[in-house]
């Protein structure tokens, strides 16, 4: 009976430092095949692929507009305006003042690279480490944590310049005084720079994210050698 313990005990001790290795092996190792450096400058170029593959189609024209996932609605205090001006036979006016919404955002996300750019190259291996640790966005929360105060200061002013070239302040005066002339309506006048700014900031942080889950669950989308050999570290 002894015996049988003694054989059993061994084996089990065997078996778990077999586990335990193969721990080991996939944990980062500086000196490795794949190194600190390498998983650092795997998730720059996974960023790097979903600014550029993502963020550069929001620059171009209907980039917002004719994208679901991001095109920029009224306000939900102003949705009663799109509403009652589509019940009155106004739809074309009404998407008009959308698509103004949408231009201006397609304009300002143009000086959004150059802001991330700068925080990719600051990435850390302990930063990377904690991206490639985390959840399927977790790249993506970090540049919003690293860029959304420079990107808002950026979009801001360029957003108001966009509704200055398009006429914009004169569309969204025709549509309200329209909606403010129909009976049974409480007067709306809002400013709408803020607001299509902090939508333009969600956008472009949507599009980066569905990248990045992309990189992560689809072993396709991993273009380089790098970026299978640091995702396959997650998978």
């Amino acid at each position: 009976m002894i015996r049988k313990c003694i054989v059993f005990l061994l084996i089990f001790n065997l078996t778990a430092c077999a586990e335990l290795q193969q721990v080991v092996n996939q944990l980062p190792q500086t000196g490795g095949v794949l190194g600190n450096t390498d998983i650092a400058a795997g998730l720059r170029e996974a960023l790097d692929l979903g600014i550029d593959k993502q963020v550069t189609k929001l620059t171009q024209t209907d980039g917002f507009f004719k994208n679901d996932l991001v095109k920029i609605l009224l306000p939900e205090e102003l949705q009663k305006v799109d509403k009652a001006l589509r019940d009155i036979g106004l739809s074309s006016l009404a998407d008009e003042g959308l698509k103004v919404l949408n231009r201006a955002a397609e304009d300002a996300v143009k000086e959004a690279t150059p802001i991330f750019i700068d925080a990719v190259k600051d990435i850390t291996f302990a930063d990377a480490k904690d991206i490639l640790l985390g959840n399927n966005d977790a790249a993506t929360q970090y540049l919003t944590s690293k860029t959304q105060t420079a990107l808002y200061a950026k979009f801001n002013p360029v957003i108001k310049s966009s509704f200055d070239k398009v006429g914009a302040d004169k569309i969204w005066s025709n549509l309200i005084n329209k909606y403010n002339t129909l009976p049974f309506t409480s007067d709306v006048n809002p400013d709408l720079t803020d607001y299509v700014t902090e939508e333009a900031l969600k956008g472009v942080f949507t599009m980066i994210a569905v990248e990045e889950t992309e990189i992560r669950t689809q072993v396709s989308s991993r273009t380089t050698d790098l970026l299978k050999k640091v995702f396959a570290m997650q998978d």
